[in-house]
């Protein structure tokens, strides 16, 4: 009996399953559950009709663990240890791989954090997991030096085991050398004898029945492939063999008995590490899968707690749902949603179709290059062509999602609809939804979900029959329903395929409206179920708790839709469809005068529904299409006017650059221009005073004889003529608002400002505001 690899007790839908990985295959719901009591069968069976174990099975695939080839032999390990038995070599080899996979994982998860310390936190609570497993490093140490990679034990692990190897390969040596020297010595059969081992003791096979003159042991003569003999003179060193080969797996089992007895010491954790790991894969799958098929996380929440999610986290970071949830509160809110494994099944059919066009493709080049017929060549072209337009057709119709909408004040829905027109797969779609959702998966829709917290989900789906409980379909179902109704409690689903189906159809609608009616009072939390008798579709109009819905029908082209419109009830097409089909006009008047004229005008009412919630739809979605386009074109104005204040902010700095250059080159040339005419005014300064020296000379010679009086007074009225000049030079300085004019510019400048000390005045010439001195100023 295989060992499964993986075997982990988890709980789904409120009971015990085993969760097994066998090859990489994983959540397989095992016969274990079969040893519960006549509850957990109920949940078994509904697991089953639900293809729970297919949709784990695909979950499973993305597990990509390189450990799990070596889980069984990491199990089995760790029983013998537990038993006291000494580990096979390939079962310690297969611990080390565990504990060198775990430390490497730890390793590289320090390194992480140790880059953004943010890690730590962002993936609690595995990397606490992670971070506390403990490896015991003398382990991995002992068992990389005794044995070896290929699952054998070192010689160098014990001094016994080399020298009963070395005694091994002495022995064997001697034997062949033997053999050889005999089938030598053999000239006229030589070529037909060689060596073999038989049961661990080398002999001589002849290439024929025939005797030979060999002395020695015949073991095997007859059996068409040639007689077998061991010679009298190797019969001792065989014997010798035999015991130094008995030596050789003593010495072993000591080694291994002595890594066991290490393992012993450390196997609690040993345990704990195996089962991390295993969690750890099991992790990574449910995300993997949900990657690959686009799904998005649930919004759970409990049945008594609609208003207050669980997962606040998420509502928080889920502007989608925030911006399309509507006033009215959903129980049930999954939009556009697919069905697991026919998603599953669409993408298999493209992938092999998309395989058979290259095989095709690389077939017709094959041809082209070795120059075969024409005519091959065109058959195979026209074959690729096939191949294409299935791969076209199967890219143009991938499965059709549907709408799950259910309020929060309906207990019962009922759907309506032709036959395959999806009923039961939109049951399936919804028990795997809610299933997936406590699993850890992300559920397969446009939208994040919103989905209840179900204790338990029930189905009774399928064509039931027990031949082991002489059972028939009715009574299959009958009884599956029972057992449902006295286990579901109000955190239940319930899911019922084709209720009250299978009997005399007024017994059954009777019925069927009776169970319906059961649960709304005092049954699940919310129940689901299809029919075909038009009598369960009034229950609506009479309870609150029921709603309608129905799967919509294309009557122009005989085929559903597989769409679900809500609040409608489905209304039958047979005599239609027969009218379509070509059945006698007779025929078709006698039906519906049969089907009777109050049944006529109820369709015509579901009729003129089905049209408005049609017409209704396109203008949710065309109302929707607009907002949408008013989004778009809203961000792209806001995109836009970020763009012209970026380019206005630009050009507003190259003009501030251009200004101050500008500024900086005026700057400079009136600085020039000022230092100039500063130079040349000292200049002219200078000679007046030496003219005036002179002239000063030139008049105290010349009254030299005068008297000292009238020198007196003559100097103080030249001082009087000296300061006379400096006090006008005083007067001549402008006021603040006075215009002048600028000798350096040629131009008329405003007066600014005016430093009486430092003799400076500040103008503005236009747009530009200087500094000057009253020398640069004409008079």
């Amino acid at each position: 009996m295989a060992v499964t690899l993986f075997a982990v007790v988890g709980s789904t839908c409120g009971y015990p399953i085993n969760i097994i990985r066998k090859r990489n295959v994983y959540f397989k719901v095992s016969s274990s559950i079969e040893d519960h009591n006549n509850q957990s069968r109920v949940k078994y069976d509904s697991l089953r009709v639900l293809e729970w174990d297919k949709l784990c099975d695909s979950v499973s695939s993305f597990a990509r663990t390189s450990l799990g080839r070596q889980a069984t032999k990491v199990e089995s390990g760790i029983k013998h240890a537990q038993r006291g038995l000494p580990l096979e070599a390939k079962e310690a080899m297969a611990v080390l791989y565990l504990l060198l996979f775990v430390e490497a994982l730890q390793l590289n998860l320090k390194a992480a954090i140790k880059e953004d310390s943010d890690w730590y936190k962002r993936f609690m609570p595995l990397s606490e997991m992670i971070i506390q497993l403990v490896v015991n490093r003398s382990i991995i140490k002992l068992i990389q030096k005794v044995i070896d990679e290929d699952g054998s034990v070192k010689d160098s692990a014990s001094s016994a085991l080399k020298t009963a190897r070395d005694q091994v390969r002495t022995l064997e040596g001697k034997l062949h050398q033997l053999l050889d020297k005999i089938i030598r010595n053999e000239t006229k059969e030589a070529s037909f004898l060689d060596t073999c081992d038989i049961n661990g003791r080398w002999c001589i096979r002849s290439g024929s029945d025939q005797l030979t003159s060999l002395k020695g042991l015949l073991l095997s003569s007859g059996s068409g492939q040639g007689n077998i003999i061991e010679p009298l003179a190797a019969v001792p060193l065989n014997d010798e063999l035999q015991q130094a080969r008995a030596s050789v797996a003593k010495a072993e089992a000591g080694v291994l008995l002595m890594v066991t007895e290490k393992i012993q010491m450390d196997l609690d954790e040993i345990e704990k590490i195996l089962r991390s790991v295993i969690q750890l894969d099991m992790i990574y799958a449910r995300a993997t899968y949900s990657l690959s098929f686009g799904g998005t996380y649930p919004n759970i929440f409990l049945p008594e707690d609609i208003n207050g999610p669980l997962a606040e986290s998420y509502r928080s970071r889920d502007k989608t749902l925030q911006a399309s949830n509507p006033e009215k509160e959903w129980i049930f809110y999954l939009p556009k949603a697919h069905n697991p494994l026919l998603l599953q099944q669409h993408r298999q059919k493209l992938r092999m179709a998309q395989k058979d066009v290259r095989n095709a493709t690389a077939e017709i080049r094959r041809r082209k290059s070795r120059g075969e017929n024409m005519a091959v060549k065109g058959e195979a072209e026209i074959e690729l062509s096939s191949l294409e337009k299935r791969v076209r057709a199967l890219e143009e119709s991938p499965p059709v999602p549907i709408d799950i909408f259910i309020s929060q004040k309906t207990r019962v829905l009922i759907i309506t609809g032709p036959n395959t027109g999806g009923k039961t797969i939109c049951l399936k779609t919804v028990g795997l939804a809610a299933m997936m959702a406590k699993s850890g998966l992300h559920v397969l829709s446009s939208e994040s979900a919103k989905i209840p917290w179900f204790d338990s989900v029930f189905a009774d789906i399928g064509d039931e029959q027990s031949l082991s409980q002489s059972l028939s379909t009715f009574s299959g179902h009958l009884k599956q329903i029972s057992e449902i109704q006295s286990q579901s409690t109000s955190r239940s689903l319930v899911l019922l395929d084709e209720v009250g189906a299978g009997t005399n159809p007024l017994e059954g609608a009777a019925l069927g409206m009776s169970i319906l009616e059961s649960f709304a009072e005092s049954g699940a939390l919310l129940t689901m179920a299809t029919t075909h008798h038009g009598e369960l579709k009034t229950l609506k109009y009479s309870n609150d708790a029921f709603e309608n819905a129905c799967v919509e029908f294309d009557a122009e082209n005989l085929k559903p839709t597989y769409k679900i419109l809500w609040g409608v009830p489905g209304r039958s097409n047979a005599i239609n469809i027969a009218e379509r089909l070509g059945v006698p006009s007779i025929v078709v008047k006698n039906a519906r005068q049969l089907y009777g004229a109050a049944s006529a005008e109820i369709d015509e009412v579901i009729i003129d529904m089905e049209t408005f919630k049609q017409n209704f739809q396109e203008l949710i979605n065309e109302s929707r299409h607009y907002l949408m386009l008013s989004r778009s074109i809203h961000e792209k104005l806001l995109h836009t006017r970020r763009k012209l204040e970026d380019l206005a902010a630009d050009q507003k700095y190259k003009k501030m650059q251009e200004l101050s250059e500008a500024a900086a080159v005026a700057r400079s040339s009136l600085h020039k221009k000022a230092r100039q005419l500063r130079t040349s005014a000292m200049k002219q300064c200078q000679l007046s005073k030496a003219g005036k020296h002179r002239l000063a000379s030139k008049y105290k010679h010349a009254t030299a004889v005068e008297t000292e009086p009238q020198t007196i007074n003559r100097s103080s009225s030249s001082v009087q003529v000296m300061k006379q000049p400096q006090s006008e030079k005083t007067n001549e300085l402008p006021k603040v608002g006075d215009t002048v004019c600028v000798s350096s510019l040629g131009k008329k400048a405003t007066v600014l400002r005016v430093d009486t000390y430092k003799e400076e005045i500040v103008v503005q010439a236009g747009n530009m505001k200087m500094k000057l001195k009253l020398v640069d100023l004409q008079t």
